[in-house]
């Protein structure tokens, strides 16, 4: 760990984010989560997985 990081640590112990930026990095992580939750169990659904191309040149 450099000492930019520890700095910027230190300036976030000080000075913590407030509720609202708590809450919203809360959210995003919850509903990255619940994406990769739904994918791993349910898997992707084939209406979205894409088609390989042709290739223009063949051998």
């Amino acid at each position: 760990m450099n000492i930019t990081w520890l700095l910027r640590l230190a300036r976030w112990a000080r000075r913590p984010p407030g509720p609202r930026t708590v809450r919203l990095w809360l959210i995003v992580i919850g509903v990255a989560l619940t994406i990769a939750g739904i994918e791993y169990f349910i898997g992707w659904p084939e209406a979205l997985t894409l088609e390989p191309r042709r290739s223009v040149f063949r051998p």
